[in-house]
């Protein structure tokens, strides 16, 4: 495995990225930790998304070279169980899944050649791109851009709506704290419960040379570069900050921040 080029960027100058990747001899991958919906703290140091990545970063750098992605699901997911046992109900984490640690992770293996996709994010292999979305995502996104194209007809300001506070988010917010509870059910993520492995995406690739990217969903557009990567983000920025054009999401470009999102590249050779 060959590292062409590889950037984490914080959507927060001044907060620390919830997104990871990890190196070893035997695996890539790129890790996005949740943003909290709670002000419950896993860790009273960092987010809750943050701590997430952390927790699976330091689980992958330990796996055997031959483990599964039957085997990463399972022993992740025990990693994060075995954490709300020390600490928290783990009733009360069932209950509450907007309470959970929570991350996505996109992962190669050397020796089987595969890549898992356990939850949102995306990459392109050979030029080809693959991604595995939260089915709630879009639903979501519409909710918001609703509700701003609302405001900006009412007179609100374009300035007033790319601050911290986004009155269109919290619109949505209720309907995304209840989709929540199909965590783990409808679609796969790493939260300590168990991973639905028909939602993860396991792509087996042949012993030709590939080039590879993983990226997080801090990318609207991903380039077979970072720098197109970068420059398609800056185009969105550019033309429609508030993110309710052609590119819908659920956060937009806040005054300030260097992103909507904080964003991860990574391109290799295989």
């Amino acid at each position: 495995m060959k590292i062409l080029e590889q950037s984490i960027i914080a959507k927060s100058p001044s907060k620390k990225s919830e997104d990871g990747i990890v190196v070893t001899s035997d695996f890539i991958a790129v890790i996005d930790g949740s943003t909290s919906k709670t002000k419950r703290r896993h860790c009273p140091l960092m987010s809750n998304g943050r701590y997430a990545m952390l927790l699976i970063s330091r689980y992958i750098r330990k796996m055997p070279a031959n483990t599964s992605s039957h085997q990463f699901c399972v022993g992740v997911t025990r990693a994060l169980r075995r954490h709300y046992w020390l600490r928290f109900p783990v009733e009360r984490m069932q209950h509450h899944p907007e309470e959970r640690l929570c991350a996505s992770a996109i992962i190669y293996s050397r020796l089987r050649r595969e890549v898992w996709m356990v939850g949102d994010c995306q990459c392109l292999i050979g030029g080809n791109y693959f991604d595995n979305p939260k089915p709630y995502e879009q639903p979501l996104a519409e909710m918001r851009v609703a509700k701003v194209k609302e405001l900006l007809a009412a007179g609100v300001p374009q300035a007033d709506l790319l601050q911290p506070h986004d009155p269109a988010r919290e619109v949505m917010i209720p309907t995304m704290l209840d989709v929540m509870k199909n965590q783990n059910i409808t679609y796969a993520v790493i939260d300590g419960f168990p991973i639905p492995e028909q939602k993860v995406k396991v792509i087996p690739l042949d012993f030709q040379k590939w080039e590879i990217v993983f990226a997080s969903d801090g990318y609207p557009q991903l380039a077979p570069t970072l720098k197109e990567s970068e420059s398609l983000l800056a185009h969105q920025r550019e033309t429609d900050p508030l993110n309710i054009g052609q590119f819908k999401a659920t956060k937009a470009f806040v005054s300030g921040n260097n992103s909507f999102d904080d964003r991860t590249y990574i391109r290799f050779e295989v």
